[in-house]
């Protein structure tokens, strides 16, 4: 911070830095995030823990035939192994996506409460930054609350094997998974109309978790090899891919040029184009 001259006597006035700003903004949203804990992080909990219940729990307790064909597409891996890093990274991902665009779309457009925050004295591309970190943290937090259901909830016997075979790789991809799923949704929540939102999620969403390697390893495709290549433009496929090689690297699993090329550029690629186009709707 840096001090102004003021007459003798008088307490020098504080002029709000950049850094300043931006964490003080950060602690606002820390302060939110505390207060809603509860409900924010409950809609993240619940899909993924129904899922392992179902495939992982009572499915295997009723002695169904479908887990046994889900764990042949990981290549001998108990279908839970292959879960773990697919709902872990869809957590993420969805976290940070929804962190963003439901809040932009009522500053936007109904509350316009927008305005104040661009009164800040920060710059509004910088504004579009701290938006997408503080959607990143939540997207963090949301990962880190799904590993408890996706490794102790289980049938006997059905419990998944995982290894951290490179932690620097694991902290690279959640990292740069959440801050790329961030820019996607700050980009989105800019063009998207409010009133076709649920058109958001049967078009883009949906067909996003659903082709996202959540439940089988991308290699696992081979079989349907126009499928497999389709799906490179999911974003999603990254994510997951890199957090199966750093969590369950004995199942297939692409190479670690591709997927941390593909989050890097894409990181570097959302957070541009996201940044023009809040600032283009922040300043119509």
């Amino acid at each position: 911070m840096t001090a102004v001259s003021t007459p003798a006597g008088a307490a020098p006035a504080v002029r709000p830095t950049l850094p300043r700003t931006f964490l003080a903004m950060m602690a606002r949203e820390l302060r939110v995030l505390r207060k809603n804990f509860v409900a924010t992080f409950a809609r993240v909990l619940i899909q993924p823990l129904m899922f392992v219940f179902v495939f992982s729990y009572v499915l295997p307790k009723i002695g169904g035939a479908g887990t046994g064909a889900m764990a042949a597409a990981g290549r001998g891996a108990t279908f839970s192994t292959v879960l773990v890093p697919g709902l872990v990274g869809s957590a993420v991902v969805m976290q940070a996506m929804m962190a963003v665009i439901f809040p932009l779309m009522m500053e936007l457009n109904w509350q316009r409460s927008i305005t104040d925050r661009a009164l800040a004295p920060l710059s509004v591309p910088m504004l579009a930054v701290q938006k997408i970190t503080a959607a990143g943290l939540q997207a963090l937090i949301g990962g880190l609350l799904v590993f408890p259901c996706v490794l102790f909830v289980h049938a006997s016997g059905q419990g998944p094997h995982v290894h951290v075979g490179n932690w620097a790789t694991l902290v690279a991809v959640l990292v740069l998974g959440s801050a790329m799923s961030a820019a996607a949704g700050l980009w989105l929540g800019t063009l998207m109309d409010p009133q076709k939102v649920q058109m958001m999620f049967a078009l883009v969403l949906l067909p996003m978790s659903m082709l996202g390697c959540v439940y089988y390893p991308w290699a696992a495709m081979d079989h349907i090899r126009w499928l497999q290549v389709l799906v490179l433009a999911n974003p999603m496929v990254y994510v997951n891919e890199g957090l199966r090689a750093a969590l369950t690297p004995q199942v297939g699993h692409m190479p670690a040029w591709a997927y941390l090329g593909v989050l890097v550029l894409g990181t570097v690629l959302l957070g541009w184009l996201s940044t023009r186009t809040f600032t283009r709707r922040v300043l119509q």
